[in-house]
């Protein structure tokens, strides 16, 4: 019994001792976005890499969720006879809920361990080492650009996905289900509110800070070698996914009420 009191100590003593030094890094790095310099060429690079690279596959998930989106509404509409509202579900669903947490899972698993790996690299080489001996803060040529890139990028790629994600939802309707093409479309504009646009717009930007914050901690504390950054890119994978999840109960529980 002693020895199972113990390992739960340890582990809450980890936990909160991990927790403390995620926001000591994370205070660090919002120190560091809003103090100069801003290295203008690693922020264009780390938008084209974040943001432009990752259309394709946004566009791919939010087509096919939006598509898979209506076809199920359909089947569970039907059993009430309540199909008509379809596009006004799918809309709602899109843009509060499924765009920005879709997109923020995708990113999470394209750039976050991305970032964990390259930092990371950097980390176990010692060209970290080096640009401090240079006088080069990591913070300021590292972690700020990918910060500032991930927070404003991903609120523009959900919004692309709202709009590719209700356009899936309108061709399996039109095409599929025996829909008119107009009065889908006025259905889903007239229901649409910008609250709702909006929800998932901050959702956005709060996932993409996450996302980088977590892909700078674990490539910056990486250690270990190649075993080490392999580690690390796991960990800001996994890291990344549950605080998004989290966060997205937390931003609409708060939003609803």
């Amino acid at each position: 019994m002693l020895n199972w009191i113990r390992q739960v100590g340890r582990g809450v003593i980890a936990l909160l001792r991990e927790s403390g030094r995620f926001a000591t890094f994370v205070a660090q790095a919002i120190a560091s976005v809003f103090t100069p310099p801003l290295y203008l060429s690693q922020l264009a690079r780390q938008a084209l890499s974040i943001g432009y690279f990752s259309l394709p596959l946004i566009g791919l998930t939010a087509v096919f969720i939006g598509a898979a989106l209506a076809l199920n509404i359909y089947t569970g509409g039907a059993r009430f006879n309540a199909e008509q509202f379809v596009p006004n579900i799918v809309v709602l669903g899109i843009t509060r809920e499924l765009g920005p947490v879709l997109a923020g899972l995708m990113l999470a698993g394209r750039v976050s361990a991305g970032i964990a790996a390259e930092i990371g690299t950097m980390r176990v080489t010692e060209q970290i080492d080096a640009m401090t001996t240079l006088s080069t803060d990591p913070f300021k040529f590292l972690v700020a650009p990918r910060l500032i890139a991930a927070t404003l990028g991903l609120p523009l790629l959900v919004l692309v996905a709202d709009t590719i994600g209700v356009m899936g939802g309108y061709l399996v309707a039109i095409n599929s289900l025996g829909f008119n093409g107009s009065i889908y479309l006025r259905n889903t504009l007239d229901f649409l509110e910008s609250q709702d646009v909006l929800l998932g717009v901050w959702k956005a930007a709060a996932f993409g800070f996450i996302i980088a914050a977590v892909g700078c901690y674990q490539g910056y504390r990486s250690a270990g070698g190649a075993l080490g950054v392999g580690r690390a890119a796991t960990n800001a994978v996994v890291g990344a996914t549950v605080l998004i999840l989290a966060t997205n109960y937390l931003m609409t529980a708060f939003f609803v009420e």
